[in-house]
């Protein structure tokens, strides 16, 4: 079933998922588990050539839900943080190109989405965009550190990650969280044109195939870590 917040519109050969609750789009694990079969529906279709991931006006995505981090259900808490690993690892190893419209601030899991997506179109303004766990004092996990090792600036990777620092939507591109800005209101746009562009450039299985081999070794690593997660908690 789809979830209440997430909508979905198909343009030409481009799927739009957006997802609005009203707040702060946070990460739950009914949310994550619907966003997941979306797109694993979405690889499967020939018709979708990319797929664009979309917030609500003020935010892309929020950390994980906090109800939940502050439940003291440590296996509430694992089953919702490695439910977004999955996600993020599905993005990152999606047989078809995913384009973030990060339409608003984007911290914690919501950073580590942008990370996971092939190409990221932000903000041009004071949003606030960066990994604050360690500012909140929270550490981590294994799968996340491999996502962003892999895709943020190496100038930028011990104030980004261990120093907490969030980033406005230029400092974001610099940093490696989005590869470029548009005005608030050409966002969702701009993305939609790239991703269109990529599914009429790229050949889908060599587009499929080179993900599996450029990207196979950090996916594998991001699931032992992930596994490893869960069966700490025993799950």
């Amino acid at each position: 079933m789809p979830h209440p917040s997430m909508t979905t519109e198909q343009i030409d050969n481009v799927l739009c998922i957006s997802v609005d609750d009203g707040r702060a789009n946070a990460f739950s694990t009914p949310l994550l588990v619907a966003l997941s079969e979306e797109l694993a529906q979405a690889e499967a279709d020939p018709n979708i050539g990319a797929v664009v991931l979309s917030g609500n006006d003020k935010i892309f995505f929020a950390g994980f839900d906090l109800d939940v981090i502050n439940s003291g259900d440590p296996k509430a808490i694992t089953e919702m943080t490695t439910a977004g690993g999955a996600f993020i690892r599905q993005v990152y190893g999606a047989s078809v190109p995913v384009v973030a419209a990060s339409t608003g601030h984007a911290v914690a899991a919501g950073a580590l989405l942008l990370c996971g997506c092939d190409y990221r179109v932000g903000v041009d303004g004071p949003v606030k965009i960066g990994l604050n766990e360690v500012a909140i004092a929270l550490t981590l996990p294994k799968w996340a550190l491999l996502i962003a090792s892999e895709r943020l600036s190496k100038r930028y990777l011990q104030i980004a990650v261990a120093n907490a620092q969030i980033f406005d939507g230029r400092g974001a591109v610099d940093a490696g969280f989005l590869d470029e800005v548009a005005a608030s209101d050409q966002v969702t746009a701009r993305a939609i044109e790239v991703a269109q562009g990529l599914a009429e450039q790229l050949d889908a299985k060599a587009y499929a195939s080179t993900v599996r081999a450029l990207r196979g070794d950090l996916l594998s690593q991001m699931d032992a870590a992930i596994a490893a997660d869960r069966a700490a908690a025993g799950l």
